[in-house]
């Protein structure tokens, strides 16, 4: 299943965002041999400072296991800014209707072979659609994507064959990279669903991954109550607001120190 993280909604998924940069490490250096930018086992770049809109593929234990970025055109994007040698000396595309489509990953090592859920090739499909689904539903005419040769044959054999290409085919360090399109229609998103046998809603209401993001990791909501703890501390502006803030505090740690105790 997936979830849709952008510049609205990030500051309720930071772990989520956290093990996707993780994954985008893991893929595109360790695996691909890519010249990307890694920091303490993470992989972000100055698109990711954009707020740009990420379709993250989660797993059935809301583990991260693929995503991709999308990004307007209007601005700054790897195709314009980058990736410039594809355009062969062309205007980069820019329209609010076209956004960019990159950082394409799944994770090999957690998902399976074959097929079925929880897939390699089940994933891919679910993130295309994701991808297309929300281009479609966001007023978004078409995706332009960099990718490899690779991707374009995956692309292909998925039903979602690019119904064009900027520019050139040009090497970038160790790969060869293209400028696919793609439209974000009905026929589309459809093709892909039937070709990987994907049914009803794919996107995951947010108040669910974050009940199982609480459920797995309680430390986060305890973070969240000594952040808001120590904001009102901050605020106090009398002595017995100093005193009320302290003796919160003090309750919500003894509370917390007692369900560790109770679930030991």
């Amino acid at each position: 299943m997936l979830i849709l993280v952008d510049g609205i909604n990030k500051s309720k998924f930071t772990t989520i965002l956290d093990d996707m940069y993780k994954l985008r490490a893991r893929v595109f250096q360790d695996r691909m041999g890519w010249d990307v930018r890694v920091t303490n086992g993470r992989e972000i770049d100055e698109f990711d400072e954009l707020d740009p809109a990420y379709v993250i593929c989660l797993d059935d234990e809301y583990e991260v296991v693929g995503c991709a970025r999308l990004l307007q055109t209007t601005g700054p994007h790897m195709l314009s800014d980058v990736f410039y040698d594809i355009l062969d000396g062309e205007p980069p595309l820019r329209s609010a209707l076209i956004w960019e489509s990159t950082r394409f990953c799944v994770d090999r090592d957690r998902l399976a072979k074959g097929t079925a859920r929880n897939s390699v090739s089940y994933a891919t499909c679910e993130l295309m659609a994701g991808i297309l689904e929300y281009g479609k539903n966001s007023g978004i005419s078409d995706i332009i994507t960099v990718i490899d040769p690779v991707m374009d044959r995956v692309l292909k054999r998925s039903d979602n064959a690019p119904y064009g290409y900027v520019g050139k085919t040009a090497q970038m360090g160790k790969v060869k990279a293209l400028a696919a399109l793609c439209d974000c229609t009905d026929e589309r998103i459809n093709k892909v669903r039937a070709f990987a046998g994907i049914e009803g809603e794919i996107f995951l209401d947010e108040e669910i991954v974050i009940a199982a993001e609480q459920a797995r990791n309680p430390g986060i909501m305890e973070s969240e109550l000594h952040s808001y703890c120590d904001e009102q501390l901050l605020c106090a502006t009398t002595e017995r607001e100093r005193s009320d803030a302290l003796a919160l505090k003090d309750a919500i740690t003894e509370m917390l120190r007692a369900r560790r105790m109770s679930d030991a």
